[in-house]
């Protein structure tokens, strides 16, 4: 009589940026990816509220991050993933904006690589770029800005690094900097960079309630007390073309707060 050895699945785990929330700025392999999820491990931010449509077969396990909080260490989110991989799930890792921008993919692609597991990444729509561009502000221009860095605002900058930027010249984009922003601005002041150049706040881009608070580099601390995270902060003469129909303008606009409502 015959025997036959059932063949267990093989595994996979696909690193998928969701982008800076709404559902339609996934991209089609993103959807693809989470059609066929049988477990999505997600942060707080990206298109949370559309996972029981996105991934109908999929179980949902949240390990979002705050601020001063991780509610599953990233070492036990990476060892879940691989685990449910080794049982023969497609493991889903979702994250908000793009997987590579600071989003620590780049430990989870090597903690998979090591377990030997095939895994893929998906690349996001990153926040450092499109909600600037929500709020009517380009993060390069022609004959304005030629170039732009990305800053973690989770801690922090070290002397040298705020000399390095602030001798760059272009746009500094900085992303969940609301609680360093005045060493920020403290560090950019001492290292140089003028005290009228423009800054923007952007809270919550592409929601329902986004709002951008524009001031100079001066005054940015004070017009931004009542801003939060998730926020994206831009520095730099870009920030004036919101105002100006893309034209560079001489004197920048005063500190302000505009509501950008993005309803679909």
């Amino acid at each position: 009589m015959m025997t036959r050895t059932r063949t267990r699945r093989a595994g996979r785990i696909t690193l998928v940026g969701g982008g800076p929330g709404p559902a339609d700025l996934l991209t089609v392999r993103a959807v693809r990816a989470l059609t066929t999820a049988d477990v999505v491990y997600f942060d707080r931010l990206g298109p949370t509220r559309d996972l029981a449509e996105l991934a109908p077969h999929a179980t949902f396990v949240d390990v979002g991050k705050t601020p001063g909080h991780h509610r599953v260490p990233q070492q036990e989110i990476q060892e879940r993933m691989i685990d449910g991989a080794r049982a023969g799930l497609h493991v889903v890792r979702l994250k908000g904006g793009d997987p590579f921008v600071f989003g620590r993919g780049g430990e989870e692609l090597a903690a998979a690589v090591a377990a030997g597991i095939p895994v893929t990444v998906v690349p996001g729509v990153s926040s450092a770029i499109s909600v600037p561009g929500a709020a009517g502000i380009p993060v390069t221009h022609r004959n304005v800005s030629h170039l732009f860095t990305v800053v973690s605002g989770h801690a922090p900058l070290e002397p040298h690094e705020y000399r390095h930027l602030a001798g760059l010249g272009g746009t500094i984009v900085v992303l969940m900097g609301i609680g360093t922003l005045p060493s920020l601005v403290a560090g950019l002041r001492l290292a140089g960079l003028s005290n009228v150049t423009p800054v923007a706040v952007v809270e919550r881009g592409f929601s329902n309630t986004q709002r951008t608070t524009t001031a100079t580099l001066g005054s940015i601390v004070s017009a931004s007390s009542v801003c939060r995270n998730p926020a994206v902060i831009v520095i730099g003469d870009v920030v004036a073309l919101a105002h100006s129909g893309g034209l560079p303008v001489a004197d920048f606009l005063p500190a302000g707060v505009h509501e950008n409502l993005k309803r679909a």
